[in-house]
């Protein structure tokens, strides 16, 4: 999708009059569009575009004129790829505060969304990763195309899975949430759709149509309804099982990531082994820590206590060297050649995993659940 021009009705809430504004959000008749606009970095996600799109969703939240709102990614590579890492590398490396500013505005925009009072129209075409999967998985008309890439990517850089990801990832049927999680492996549209994070297959080309027909005042189910494809229509990725893979209910059932590691080994299955050699890539830290936190997820009551556990693990992977080392080997100096400390999976003791737990020492999040229009109509 392309950044749009402003019409008649003039800028909204959180739009700038600048063709570079990093949120275009303006009114198209009975729809709130809200528009990404980072295209050379995939539109990813920065501090002052959360609170951007925080601000125009409040204001069009109880605005008689507003029938539904639509999210889209400027450019053609997707929606978006995630946060921005650059300035959390910063931080991890000089001890600053920001990205907990961040996650906390990040995590709250998240909750808004998910029982936000009309309908959230996603448009995830193309790239969809980390917090880009937090502003359109937890929407209630998710749609994806042919070119739908999503991911959680968070263990390939010392993270783990935040904006949501533990509570989506840990109910997708079976464990190819962990699975994903740990391998840091994308689903394409029809695997997001069976995966329960996505609803729709609109193809790429057709999209231009569904945002003429939402604009024309067409009810967002039946806008969807008149354009939509059998999910069998898209490729699939490498996330969900969609040949048939009974190795990953059996190697992922297993306690620890040691023990699905070995499974994985043990399996016989080449795509088994293979796997295993991608998860030992990773961090050790981060691994152990998703995997308790998808599992503790599992258990919580709403989405909303999956980020309280979210912003504490994040806070405090911040203070972890491997956040640092991650983003260094893949995104700066991209040798991709990680030191992690500690290197080992048997050096990542029980203790060193309940610490990512932790109320943070500034206390927990607020989700700020206060307004009366906030609520929950999926």
């Amino acid at each position: 999708m392309t950044a749009d021009g402003p019409t008649a009705d003039g800028p909204t809430a959180g739009e700038s009059a600048a063709g570079d504004a990093e949120v275009i959000s303006r009114v198209d008749g009975p729809v709130g569009r809200l528009i990404l606009n980072r295209p050379k970095a995939i539109n990813a996600l920065t501090h002052e575009m959360v609170l951007a799109m925080t601000e125009a969703l409040d204001a069009w939240a109880t605005d008689d004129r507003i029938g539904c709102v639509v999210v889209t990614g400027a450019g053609d590579r997707g929606l978006c790829a995630g946060g921005d890492i650059r300035s959390i590398y910063r931080d991890a490396r000089s001890g600053g505060t920001g990205s907990v500013d961040f996650w906390a505005d990040e995590y709250r925009l998240n909750s808004f969304i998910a029982r936000y009072p009309k309908p959230y129209v996603a448009l995830m075409d193309g790239l969809v990763m980390g917090g880009g999967v937090g502003v359109s998985a937890h929407g209630s008309v998710r749609v994806v195309t042919e070119r739908s890439r999503i991911a959680m990517p968070e263990t390939g850089i010392g993270f783990v899975p935040d904006v949501g990801g533990t509570w989506l990832l840990s109910r997708i049927p079976g464990r190819i949430g962990i699975h994903a999680a740990l391998t840091a492996g994308t689903f394409s549209g029809r695997d997001a759709i069976a995966g329960g994070l996505a609803d729709h297959l609109v193809p790429a080309a057709r999209l231009p149509e569904l945002l003429d027909s939402l604009v024309a005042g067409t009810p967002p189910a039946d806008a969807v309804a008149a354009l939509v494809e059998p999910a069998s229509a898209a490729p699939a990725g490498d996330a969900q099982p969609a040949d048939g893979r009974v190795w990953i209910d059996a190697c992922y059932a297993a306690d620890t990531v040691e023990e699905i590691l070995e499974r994985l080994r043990g399996h016989g299955d080449p795509e088994a082994a293979a796997t295993a050699q991608v998860i030992a890539a990773k961090s050790p830290t981060a691994l152990k820590v998703t995997l308790a936190a998808l599992r503790r997820a599992a258990g919580l009551p709403d989405l909303d206590a999956a980020l309280v556990q979210e912003f504490r693990v994040s806070t405090a992977c911040l203070r972890s060297p491997d956040l640092a080392e991650g983003i260094r080997a893949q995104i700066i100096d991209k040798d991709r050649t990680p030191h992690w400390s500690p290197a080992t999976l048997v050096d990542v003791d029980a203790a060193a995993v309940e610490r990512f737990f932790a109320v943070p020492a500034h206390g927990d999040l607020d989700l700020g659940l206060d307004r009366s229009h906030r609520t929950v109509t999926r």
